[in-house]
């Protein structure tokens, strides 16, 4: 039979299993957003380089 420092533990670990199991990793979406910004400038000043050369 547990004490209530048993049960206190119980509970604390359930408590943060469970905050590791939510926490998101972003890092791919990030990485994924900067290449997609990157992209749109270099875009941008092509076609703007374009505009000018005409």
């Amino acid at each position: 039979m547990q004490g209530v420092e048993g049960v206190a533990k119980d509970k604390l670990r359930h408590q943060t299993t469970k905050n590791d199991d939510t926490s998101i990793d972003l890092k791919g979406t990030f990485i994924s957003v900067m290449l997609l910004g990157i992209f749109i400038l270099v875009l941008w000043f092509g076609i703007y380089a374009l505009f000018l050369s005409r």
